[in-house]
């Protein structure tokens, strides 16, 4: 024998018991990391595929008519809707409308309590 060869022991039964839990554990670990991954990957293509199937139906021009007196203070985009805010003599109302077809999806009127 030489001086680079080392002599390894044969496990106890105790050390045995351990490399056996230990293997189950990291088995155990390596599935939940899986499936995690795979959840991630089934979310992110139910995403892409729902928002392709999705064609925005073809819209001419579109007028939206506003009571008399009526100012627009503010315009933006939230999700998949515009939204509008209105001034109509001193009440702030609020209009949301589809983004991609321009219909109108609501309307949320703010008044002073009297």
């Amino acid at each position: 024998m030489t001086t680079s060869d080392t002599v390894v022991p044969d496990p106890t039964p105790e050390q045995t018991a351990l490399f056996a839990r230990v293997r189950r554990m990291m088995l155990i670990a390596g599935l939940t990391t899986a499936l995690a991954v795979c959840a991630v990957l089934i979310a992110v293509g139910y995403r892409l595929f729902k928002s392709e199937g999705r064609a925005p139906e073809p819209t001419g021009d579109v007028i939206a008519t506003l009571p008399k007196g009526a100012k627009i203070v503010a315009t933006g985009v939230a999700g998949d809707r515009l939204v509008v805010t209105l001034d109509i003599g001193g009440v702030t109302e609020i209009r949301t409308f589809d983004a991609h077809t321009l219909k109108p999806a609501g309307k949320l009127k703010f008044a002073n309590e009297p």
